[in-house]
């Protein structure tokens, strides 16, 4: 007599649980990626033209020429 042996279906498999679980990374990953492009996407969209971006440390500006230049904060030290 041969028992028959039900196989486990392919859902409960080691391998299908893996590939879904590393999908489901990638997907949360691609997800959280666009969030941040479209956060700083808005962040620049605020900014009046583009012209003048201020920030605590440095400010970047676009001069004529349309060339961005890097200005830090200058701080005049009395010794």
């Amino acid at each position: 007599a041969l028992s028959a042996k039900a196989e486990a279906p392919f859902y409960e498999e080691w391998w299908f649980l893996l590939v879904m679980a590393l999908s489901s990374l990638i997907l949360i990953l691609l997800v959280v990626f666009a969030l941040v492009l479209h956060g700083q996407s808005k962040k620049y969209k605020n900014c009046s033209t583009g012209k003048t971006i201020s920030n605590v440390e440095e400010s970047v500006t676009l001069d004529n020429g349309g060339f961005t230049a890097l200005e830090l904060n200058s701080r005049h030290l009395n010794i």
